[in-house]
């Protein structure tokens, strides 16, 4: 059936060029003349050329624009006619119709306009002749003036035709310019390929060299090449060009390998780039084969030029000059850094959308942070800072155990890839410093089993390499992990081996003043030894006593360990500072409890100490003025033989001097339970509550600190409190004062009282009487005197003792009137329910008011 077709093609074609050389000449028709040959073979060549039109292969586009041009032509009733036609055309399929419709049509409409242009009288040497059968029998010359004459006539009319090419002018014109390039180039293109080839490599070609003034792979100026080919010499040359960039980073970094500004990083790094040029190796060696291949061709007669041209070159170069600028920029970024900081700086590129450069810096940033990964995973799971060239973001130094935890080891922000955040760094600097305090300060091996545990749980790896980049939420995993376990054991040995909530209570008993049975007796030993001038105080001695104070109170109970911690400290001292001054107790925080009770911790306990040790003193101090005063107010009445004026006078001291008694027990009591109730108590069950909650060291740490601060700030001891403080010190010292005039008075009443008992004595009681002789015959006694002067004796005593009371008393109410005016300004709110307590009945406040 094929060949059946075929025939009838091959007829109907031998039929179509013998009826247009009918048209032309007769004689030309017949089958056996040479032009009809000529002619027949030369209509075949154009029916199997793939020659196609210039539109759209749309068959109603079309018919649309055939029914147009009809009915702009007058022609209605042919363009009604021709749309019937084509509907039945159109409608017409399956066997027997024709396939394709629109080239049927198609060829309808430009035969409809040949014959148009053909009436019309339009030079027909403008339109592709029928058959140009005398191709071969024309000259050049004459084809040239053929083409310059079809040329000025298609301008007629100011319209330009455009019609095919019967003498093959363009390919005369394509030889031409062939033949002048050849002119142009003294190098061919192979040899411009095999020299591109070299530069690629580095390497000086015989005419592509490198210029160091223009620095990159050129063409001299001297050799003959067309511009756009030295355009694109130069461009394919910039891949060598930058080849040398990054060859030359590697090879310097190797030759300084054990330099500290290379590093492990830095190696990998140089690694990952030699990974990558040796396939962009390979590329050029597969390149520089088929540089010397010709383009295989079917014909054997026919010549050709080798498959790799510069063009072709470009497109291979494609790809490998993304890679190669990405490793140059890389390099230019990584010159001056190391470590984790070049892992960043590489990171940063890796944010990319082009799928080709994401998938290459990944392959890249898993080479290189594979190092840094190592690292992680070593002081994670094992405390070992296997850092020789300073690149990990963990910096550790030499320093003693006490300050191993706080001080030992630090985050280098420098050396932080952004690909690890700042919350997971600072878990896994955790985490090595509590394996690295274990092993350390607590001589514990427990944190081994806890790591092995982390690493079950995080369903990782324990090998070298068994992470990596782009792994994060492994690392993460494993890092939370490693730290939740292995903080807990910390605490736990923390808390039950060294028996840190023990010793913390402690300290509040002995250095806070909490066992009061301990401390009253203490300060009733030591009151007499610290009454004497400091440098006169032995300290083994209040060693002894604080023994003795131990034995005689509750404290003995206590675990010896705690017991033998507490210590007596001697402050230095200067000239007329008292034993009071100078004392105070120190507890022996040990290792690996000095990570908490560091030394600047215990200096706050100290301040802490001696200002509830000069509170618990002025306490002490009217404790005794009230038990001097109590005897001597309750025997007053027997003064019966002193003038009235005198008794008078006598009883309005004492009156005196017990208000002013009672408005400083008053004020001391109140701020006593201000500070042992709402200060240090709500610290401590605050203090205890987030013990139990503390999840690791850093949080036991901040909440003991902040225990601190708030006994610090609440107890007058901060830096903004420091106005109070003086001025409660002042009144501190007042009330001493007036312990000391109190016992001056009472040792006077006592003495005067005694006199008047004296003079009432019999006259038989002859011991009594030789006592009252020698008590006479000291000088100044008023024994010795008689009543007379006895009575104005004591008439100047109790005024001077009333004048100085009124002053104490009058300094007192200024200074406290002082000290209660600064308390609500304060910022802290505890300090104003401390003003609350002091004045809760307003008396302050109406006595303040009405002065």
């Amino acid at each position: 059936m094929e060949e059946e077709d075929q025939r009838k093609v091959t007829d109907l074609v031998i039929e179509l060029v013998r009826r247009l050389l009918s048209q032309q000449n007769p004689q030309n028709a017949s089958p056996n003349s040479p032009n009809f040959s000529q002619s027949l073979r030369y209509a075949l060549r154009i029916l199997s050329s793939r020659l196609t039109p210039s539109v759209s292969p749309d068959a109603d586009a079309v018919a649309e624009s055939i029914k147009r041009r009809l009915a702009t032509q007058g022609n209605s009733s042919d363009a009604l006619t021709f749309a019937d036609l084509y509907t039945k055309f159109a409608s017409k399929n399956g066997p027997g119709s024709v396939n394709n419709k629109w080239a049927v049509l198609y060829l309808l409409k430009i035969i409809s306009e040949d014959r148009k242009n053909a009436i019309s009288g339009m030079d027909s040497s403008v339109f592709l002749p029928n058959l140009g059968i005398n191709d071969d029998e024309m000259g050049n010359d004459l084809r040239v003036l053929n083409a310059k004459e079809n040329r000025e006539n298609a301008w007629k009319n100011g319209v330009l035709l455009v019609s095919k090419d019967p003498e093959n002018l363009r390919e005369i014109s394509f030889r031409e310019f062939g033949n002048l390039v050849e002119e142009e180039n003294e190098v061919t293109e192979e040899v411009l390929v095999r020299d591109v080839l070299y530069a690629c490599q580095g390497i000086d070609g015989k005419y592509v060299k490198f210029d160091s003034n223009l620095d990159g792979y050129a063409l001299p100026d001297s050799i003959k090449v067309p511009r756009a080919t030295r355009t694109i010499v130069r461009k394919l040359c910039e891949l060598g060009w930058l080849f040398r960039k990054v060859k030359g980073y590697i090879s310097e970094s190797m030759d300084r390998f054990p330099a500290e500004d290379v590093g492990t990083v830095g190696q990998a790094f140089c690694a990952a780039l030699q990974d990558e040029l040796s396939e962009y190796y390979k590329l050029l060696a597969v390149l520089e084969a088929q540089s010397t291949n010709p383009i295989p061709l079917v014909s054997e007669n026919a010549s050709s030029g080798n498959y790799l041209s510069l063009r072709r070159l470009s497109v291979w170069f494609a790809e490998p000059m993304v890679k190669m600028r990405l490793m140059a920029v890389l390099v230019d970024k990584c010159k001056a850094l190391r470590g984790g900081a070049m892992a960043g700086a590489i990171h940063l590129h890796a944010q990319h959308g082009d799928p080709l450069v994401h998938d290459f810096m990944r392959r890249l940033l898993r080479r290189v942070c594979s190092p840094l990964f190592e690292m992680v995973r070593s002081w994670v799971l094992e405390g070992e800072l296997e850092d020789i060239f300073a690149e990990f973001f963990i910096v550790g130094q030499p320093v003693k155990a006490e300050s191993l935890w706080r001080e030992g080891y630090r985050l280098h922000a420098g050396m932080l890839p952004l690909f690890i955040s700042q919350s997971i760094a600072q878990r896994i600097l955790r985490t090595g410093k509590s394996i690295n305090f274990l092993r350390v300060c607590c001589d514990d091996r427990g944190w081994a089993d806890a790591a092995t545990e982390a690493v079950a749980a995080a369903g990782v790896t324990t090998r070298r390499g068994g992470l990596g980049y782009g792994e994060t939420d492994a690392l993460e995993s494993l890092v939370m992990e490693a730290a939740k376990r292995i903080d807990k054991h910390l605490l736990d040995v923390i808390y039950k081996r060294y028996k840190f909530k023990e010793h913390c209570l402690a300290i509040k008993r002995y250095l806070l003043l909490g066992q009061g049975d301990f401390v009253q007796y203490l300060m009733d030993i030591v009151g007499p030894e610290l009454s004497e001038p400091a440098n006169t105080i032995s300290s083994f001695k209040l060693a002894g006593l604080l023994e003795s104070a131990i034995r005689s109170s509750n404290a003995q109970y206590d675990d010896p360990d705690i017991l033998d911690r507490l210590r007596v400290k001697m402050m230095p001292h200067g000239t007329g500072d008292r034993g009071w001054d100078v004392f105070s107790l120190e507890y022996d925080a040990r290792v690996p409890l000095d990570t908490v009770f560091t030394e600047s911790v215990m200096t706050r306990y100290l301040r802490i100490f001696n200002f509830l040790w000069k509170l618990r003193r002025v306490e002490h101090a009217l404790i005794g003025a009230w038990k001097t005063m109590k005897p001597n107010c309750l025997t007053s009445h027997v003064y019966t033989k002193l003038q009235h004026a005198v008794k008078l006078q006598l009883l309005s001291t004492l009156r005196r001097c017990q208000v002013l008694w009672d408005e400083m027990n008053h004020f001391v009591t109140n701020l006593q339970y201000y500070i042992m109730f709402e200060v240090l108590e709500v610290s401590w069950s605050n203090f205890s509550n987030e013990m139990e909650v503390a999840k690791d060291l850093d949080d036991l740490l901040a909440a003991h600190e902040k225990y601190l601060y708030s006994i610090v700030e609440k107890s007058l001891l901060g830096e903004r409190s420091q106005t109070l403080y003086k001025s409660l010190f002042v009144l501190f010292d007042l009330i001493l004062q007036f312990r000391s005039h109190a016992d001056r008075f009472y040792e006077g009443i006592h003495e005067l009282q005694a006199r008047t008992a004296e003079s009432s004595l019999s006259s038989q009681d002859k011991n009594k009487s030789r006592q009252t002789k020698d008590k006479s015959s000291e000088p100044g006694s008023w024994i010795r005197e008689g009543r007379k002067a006895l009575t104005q004796r004591a008439s100047e005593f109790l005024q001077n003792m009333g004048q100085e009371l009124d002053a104490l008393a009058t300094e007192y109410k200024s200074l406290l009137e002082g000290f209660l005016t600064e308390l609500p300004v304060q910022q802290h709110v505890d300090l104003k329910f401390l003003l609350f307590r002091l004045d809760f009945t307003e008396f302050y406040t109406r006595q303040h008011a009405t002065m």
